[in-house]
């Protein structure tokens, strides 16, 4: 409960007078001991600290107030003595008021204190405070910051107090909570909290700081304050830009903070490339490493260290004391868990390491035993495509899976040798794979698979020079089997005899088994070739036969039975034209046969026109062209029985054909008696024609033509050809 109350009657201006009893507040959760006197008349803010006979005096604000009332007086008991005090000792704290500069300090320890209990409300996903006075006027936040920082609860209080009662009933439960915790609390009541008074609270806070943050810190078995100042004088040491003497202006160029993260975490800032003149850009650029690489919350603004003369001290303090509970936790661990760590990292790794090597070594083994086992029951491929495709199976195995065995096995080797080399260098027990598991039996393994490898190449290779025989031979007896059949009809068709209808049915007959022939050729010879071609046999002892020859053979087989064929019916034709002498015949039938030139037994109407000509009966070509068409439609197309047809039209009647083709051979030559190849050719007609005629006609005496131009005799001609016919 608060004995008095505060007010400027009690601090008279003039003489001095006996100081009123101060607020006192008992550091330490934990005990409680007898109060110790406090100065009479303080003139400064001060803290004692440690059981040094010699008092330490700092002055908390700027020059001595002129106000009545200069400051409220905060004593501190730690009946333990934590944070170095003596046993019973007190340290006192002088909350500044307001007034000159002391309301600048106010606002900085408001704000840094504010900062740091936020850390704790945050921590545990509790809204933060955004003002100390109004966010513990209804004591939610200090039941809250109590609970947190002595994991205690506090037990039932209102959570959302409206009225003041309320509010004064939550502040009491904290303040009484604090007073069971072993702090002696005098001068300040719930009212003090609920009406917001700041100075009160910052003390309240200070000494929550002092309890939680500071009074743990120890030197050489300095006092906290100097505990902390001297880890900082020893930590920045080697940085001769700086020098820490307090917890005020020596911090304002910021380079205090740089040293202090540099010398820890040196990778997360660059000391030499700092411009130490740039005050709030070194302090500015600590800060946020400190915040966002070291977990530091910022409790400090810039503004805070270099834009003021002094520093606030309690601020400083607070903020630099997250420092040294960072870096001295990671120091008292880094050896001893350096040490576990690399023992830990030493056994993980040779644990994984002979994991790794009994489960690739299994792995292996098992890759070699069933690629052996694969190649032991392949069976024997049937044809080509499958020896080759257990061939190329062969050879990329060759290429992918047998490359990778032997990394594979080169590297557990390896393995092996590190995981012994480890365990001597450490001095560990020794180790050796489990049985079955070894390098032994590896190279065992390995060679039986190198056995196997060579036994399955002899076997496909012994397969693929199997099947190529088996090829030669199965093409050499379907090649010979067909040269025997065709060899068949060719003999049929050159030992027929009997009349000619008689040869004809037996042609036609063998016509009707030429399909067969050429079915068997592209069909099952052609299957075989091609796969003696996917075979690559390209030489074959047992046959001179390829199937380039085997076609042939049947080309010539099938052409020679068509023209026996037309040659039978033609003479069948021929043997119907009784009005026709057998010279005249001959000499119609080798005219049709000599302008035959596909032997089809047709001629077109170029070919027609110049059989003609060379029998001396020429047409205009319309003539011809209607001739031929007339002929086509009666007979289907210029057969050789339209040809007969058309030539006994032309000289049935013609008991003077040889004067009229005397005639007609006269104008040809320009009523000379003899004709030339270029009056032939002027007549227009064929070149073949006129090559048959230069042959068939006799030649005269060079000097009855003149100019070198050979002559031919027509007369001659005419009178041998009707010689004949008339004979």
């Amino acid at each position: 409960m608060r004995s008095t109350n505060l007010s400027s009657s009690q601090y008279p201006t003039t003489s001095p007078q006996p100081s009123p009893r101060p607020h006192s507040i008992l550091g330490s959760f934990s005990g409680i001991g007898p109060q110790s006197p406090t100065p009479t008349t303080p003139t400064h803010s001060a803290f004692n600290f440690g059981a040094n006979p010699l008092e330490r005096s700092r002055s908390l604000g700027p020059g001595t107030p002129t106000h009545s009332r200069t400051q409220s007086t905060v004593t501190i008991v730690d009946k333990l003595g934590r944070g170095g005090h003596a046993r019973g000792e007190s340290f006192s704290v002088a909350v500044p008021t307001p007034g000159g500069g002391e309301l600048a300090w106010t606002e900085v320890q408001s704000r840094t204190f504010c900062k740091w209990l936020n850390t704790k409300l945050e921590a545990r996903g509790l809204e933060p405070m955004t003002s100390l006075d109004k966010d513990f006027s209804d004591g939610v936040k200090l039941i809250q910051l109590l609970e947190i920082m002595s994991e205690t609860s506090l037990g039932r209080y209102t959570r959302k107090p409206v009225m003041r009662v309320q509010k004064a009933e939550n502040a009491s439960k904290a303040l009484q909570f604090i007073r069971d915790r072993g702090v002696k609390l005098t001068n300040i009541g719930p009212e003090d909290i609920v009406d917001g008074n700041l100075k009160l609270i910052l003390g309240m806070i200070w000494t929550l700081i002092l309890r939680f943050t500071i009074s743990g810190i120890t030197e050489e078995g300095l006092s906290a304050k100097d505990g902390l100042l001297l880890w900082c004088q020893r930590k920045t040491t080697p940085y001769a830009e700086v020098n820490v003497q307090n917890f005020r202006q020596s911090w304002t160029d910021g380079l205090a903070f740089c040293a202090l993260i540099h010398r820890h975490r040196p990778e997360l800032l660059n000391w030499d490339h700092l411009d130490k003149h740039d005050r709030r850009g070194n302090t500015e650029l600590a800060f946020k490493i400190a915040e966002e690489s070291l977990g530091i919350p910022r409790l400090l603004e810039v503004s805070d260290i270099c834009d003021v003369d002094v520093p606030d001290e309690r601020s400083v303090m607070t903020y630099v004391a997250e420092f040294f509970h960072k870096f001295s936790s990671e120091d008292k661990a880094s050896t001893g868990a350096r040490r576990v760590e690399k023992f830990a990292e030493v056994m993980n790794s040779i644990s994984t390491a002979r994991n790794d090597f009994e489960r690739r070594m299994t792995a292996l083994l098992r890759a070699l035993d069933k690629t052996r086992r694969a190649w032991s029951a392949a069976e024997a491929p049937a044809s080509y495509p499958d020896a080759m495709a257990q061939k190329t199976e062969f050879m990329e195995y060759k290429k992918t899976s047998k490359r990778s065995w032997v990394r594979e096995r080169q590297e557990l080797a390896q393995l092996y040798s590190n995981i012994q080399t480890k365990l001597r260098t450490y001095s560990l027990r020794s180790w050796e794979p489990r049985e079955g598991l070894r390098l032994e039996d590896l190279e065992a393994s390995w060679a039986d698979l190198m056995a196997a490898e060579v036994a399955h190449s002899r076997t496909i290779n012994a397969r693929i020079r199997d099947i190529k025989e088996a090829l030669r031979k199965e093409f050499a007896k379907v090649a010979e089997s067909f040269i025997e059949r065709v060899r068949k009809v060719e003999q049929s068709i050159g030992s027929l005899s009997g009349a000619l209808q008689d040869q004809k049915k037996q042609l036609l007959l063998l016509s009707e088994h030429l399909p067969a022939l050429r079915t068997f050729l592209v069909n099952d010879i052609d299957e075989v070739n091609q796969r003696c071609v996917e075979a690559k046999v390209d030489e074959n002892d047992y046959t001179a036969s390829t199937y380039e020859d085997l076609e042939f053979e049947l080309e010539i087989a099938e052409e020679g039975l068509r023209k026996k064929i037309a040659f039978v019916e033609n003479q069948m034709i021929s043997a119907s034209h009784t009005n026709i002498t057998p010279a005249k015949l001959e000499e119609f039938e080798a005219t049709f046969k000599h302008f035959d030139k596909d032997g089809t037994n047709t001629l077109t109407v170029y070919e027609m026109h110049s059989a003609l000509a060379s029998l001396g009966i020429v047409y205009p070509d319309e003539e011809v062209e209607a001739i031929y068409a007339q002929l086509e439609r009666q007979f289907g197309a210029m057969t050789y029985e339209a040809w007969l047809t058309l030539l006994v039209e032309i000289t049935k009647d013609d008991a003077s054909s040889a004067d009229q083709l005397r005639e007609a051979f006269r104008d040809v030559a320009g009523d000379k008696g003899y004709v030339t190849e270029s009056d032939l050719k002027f007549a227009n007609l064929s070149a073949e024609s006129v090559r048959y005629l230069a042959e068939a006609m006799p030649g005269v005496p060079s000097e009855a033509v003149g100019g070198g131009v050979p002559g031919f005799d027509y007369y001659g001609f005419l009178d041998q050809s009707f010689a004949r016919t008339s004979g």
